[in-house]
C-alpha cells in the first residue's frame, strides 16, 4: 500500500497514533498550530484503517499500544507498502528499544517531549521526503507572525511574545475577519482536556492588546457574548 499523494497537497499530513486521549489531544493543537493537517488513531487498527483512507506524508507512532508493538505495527506497514516516515512517541528510555526505534522506523522521541523537539523532527523529516519546510510568518491585519521565533512584527516595530500569546495571535490572525469564539479560542491553544474558562482568554487578549500599543484594541475587537475578531 504505497501512501504517496497523486495530486499535490499544499499542507502536509500527519497521522498520530497514540492511545492516550491527552497526548492525541496536546499534539494535535500544536501540529495544528504550526500548519500540519492532523489525522488521529488510538489503536493499530485504527492506524491502518487511516493510513488507507488519508495516506499521511508522517506518521508518530506510540510503541505502547493496547492491540499491539509499536514496533510490530511498524513491520505491518512497511510490510504493506508504507513508505511514509516513522517517528517513534515512547516511555521506553533503553539503548536497546532506541537501536529498535532507529532500525523500524525514521526517527526516535522519549515521553516527556518537548512538543518543539517533535515539530522539529517531524520538519526534518518532511525534508528528507522533498517536503519543503513549513512557512514559519503569518500575515494578517499588517502583522506579520513568526511563530518559531514567537515574534510579532507591525507598525511598531518587533514585538515578543510569550508561547501561549503567540498560539492566541495566530489563531486570531488566522481566522482574521472573522468572529472566534472564547471556546475555541481555548479549545485551540490549551487543548480539550483544559478546565479552564473563558477568563482566561479575556487575560491574554488583554496581554497581547498591551503588547501591540496603541493599534492593540482596534486590531482585536471584542464581540460581546461570543469571542474576538481580528481585523482583516
Amino acid at each position: 500500500m504505497n501512501t504517496q499523494v497523486t495530486s499535490p497537497r499544499e499542507t502536509a499530513r500527519v497521522l498520530v497514533v497514540d492511545d492516550s486521549p491527552g497526548i492525541l489531544s496536546m499534539l494535535t493543537v500544536t501540529l495544528e498550530f504550526v500548519g500540519f493537517e492532523v489525522v488521529t488513531a488510538r489503536t493499530a487498527a485504527e492506524c491502518l484503517e487511516r493510513t488507507r483512507e488519508t495516506g499521511p506524508d508522517v506518521i508518530l507512532l506510540d510503541v505502547m499500544l493496547p492491540d499491539t508493538d509499536g514496533f510490530v505495527l511498524c513491520r505491518r506497514l512497511r510490510g504493506a507498502g508504507v513508505d511514509a516516515p516513522v517517528l517513534f512517541l515512547t516511555a521506553r528510555d533503553t539503548s536497546e528499544d532506541k537501536v529498535r526505534g532507529l532500525e523500524l522506523g525514521d526517527d526516535y522521541v522519549t515521553k516527556p517531549f518537548d512538543l518543539r523537539e517533535v515539530v522539529a523532527r517531524i520538519r526534518a523529516l518532511l525534508r528528507r521526503t522533498g517536503w519543503a519546510e513549513p512557512e514559519p510568518a503569518l500575515r494578517a491585519a499588517g502583522l506579520e507572525l513568526d511563530e518559531d521565533a514567537h515574534e510579532v512584527h507591525g507598525p511598531g516595530g518587533a514585538v515578543r511574545l510569550s508561547g501561549t500569546e503567540c498560539r492566541v495571535l495566530g489563531h486570531l490572525m488566522r481566522n482574521a475577519g472573522r468572529t472566534v469564539s472564547k471556546e475555541d479560542l481555548l479549545l485551540r491553544v490549551w487543548g480539550r482536556d483544559f478546565e479552564g474558562d473563558g477568563g482566561l482568554v479575556e487575560t491574554y487578549v488583554y496581554y497581547l492588546r498591551r503588547k501591540l500599543g496603541d493599534d492593540g484594541r482596534s486590531l482585536i475587537r471584542t464581540v460581546r457574548g461570543v469571542g474576538y475578531l481580528l481585523r482583516a
